[in-house]
């Protein structure tokens, strides 16, 4: 529910108000009993509660640093001296012949 300003034309007391979007706006001042005018503008403010919108909570703690600088990730996996089977697992298909003209 928003929160409504309001002003006495009268004896120009500015107040505010928790109502409801589909509630009457007032129309007595509280403190002289005057008209009231509902003020525009002042309760569309967009705001965003908890984690999740800033980049900072989607980034992670660096890694620890060794005594020599470099940082305690693992090294990438080397490449092995041997070379890769060139050999296919399955059989290559059969040769088909085209069909004898009669």
């Amino acid at each position: 529910m928003p929160t409504y300003d309001y002003e006495c034309t009268e004896c120009d007391n500015r107040f505010e108000r928790f109502q409801s979007m589909t509630a009457r706006p007032l129309r007595k001042c509280p403190k002289c009993g005057g008209r009231v005018k509902r003020l525009l503008g002042t309760g569309g403010l967009l705001l965003f509660k908890g984690s999740g919108f800033y980049e900072t909570d989607y980034k992670r703690a660096a890694a620890p640093k060794t005594e020599t600088g470099d940082s305690a990730a693992p090294a990438p996996p080397k490449p092995t001296d041997k070379p890769a089977s060139t050999a296919p697992s399955t059989p290559p298909p059969a040769a088909k012949t085209p069909p004898a003209k009669t």
